[in-house]
């Protein structure tokens, strides 16, 4: 299973008029090279940015720990607490999102809508966790609902299909001679 969601596979839609003629007849057959990519539920928990997040709480209680020390006024090297929180939320949301979904990317991720779904799906979750940067704000409650709905709904956030290379599906086929195609144009 991949990290990241991965987009369903459809063949080309460069294929001889002959070939398309035979292939309606097969609309409801999946053929052999196609993949569904993931369902429902596989892409509400991958959008779910889990890695990101366990960076975010840790750099979260590090920042708790200054404000239970240092009290409403702590500061970090001259800086309120409260705006390195904010900060480190802005700066894991819109940057290191985005950069860890495109670096476990592989070949047939969607990981651009992986990406922009995760990083909308990060502040929510953030909340959910109790992040510094919202302490005036936290509701446990509202946190679970927000996270629940918005959760729900991005499983339905499906990427669009790739289209299978029409070198991809010669390269799969053998080689047994001319193609009848081929033979008929000459």
């Amino acid at each position: 299973m991949a990290r990241l969601v991965r987009k369903p596979q459809i063949a080309d839609e460069q294929i001889s008029d002959l070939e398309r003629v035979l292939r309606s007849d097969l609309d409801g057959i999946a053929t052999p090279n196609a993949e569904p990519g993931d369902d429902y539920l596989l892409r509400m928990v991958k959008y779910i940015p889990g890695e990101v997040l366990a960076f975010t709480m840790l750099v979260n209680a590090i920042l708790q720990q200054a404000i239970r020390s240092g009290g409403i006024h702590a500061s970090m090297a001259g800086i309120p607490v409260n705006l390195v929180a904010v900060g480190t939320l802005v700066i894991s949301c819109l940057v290191l999102t985005p950069l860890f979904c495109w670096y476990v990317r592989q070949d047939g991720d969607a990981w651009i809508v992986n990406a922009i779904v995760s990083t909308i799906a990060f502040p929510f979750w953030a909340y959910l966790m109790g992040a510094v940067a919202f302490a005036n704000y936290q509701d446990g409650n509202l946190a679970a609902i927000l996270v629940l709905t918005f959760t729900a709904v991005s499983g339905v956030v499906s990427p669009p299909a790739r289209r299978m290379k029409l070198r991809e599906e010669l390269a799969a086929m053998p080689k047994e001679g001319p193609r009848l195609v081929g033979a008929l144009a000459s």
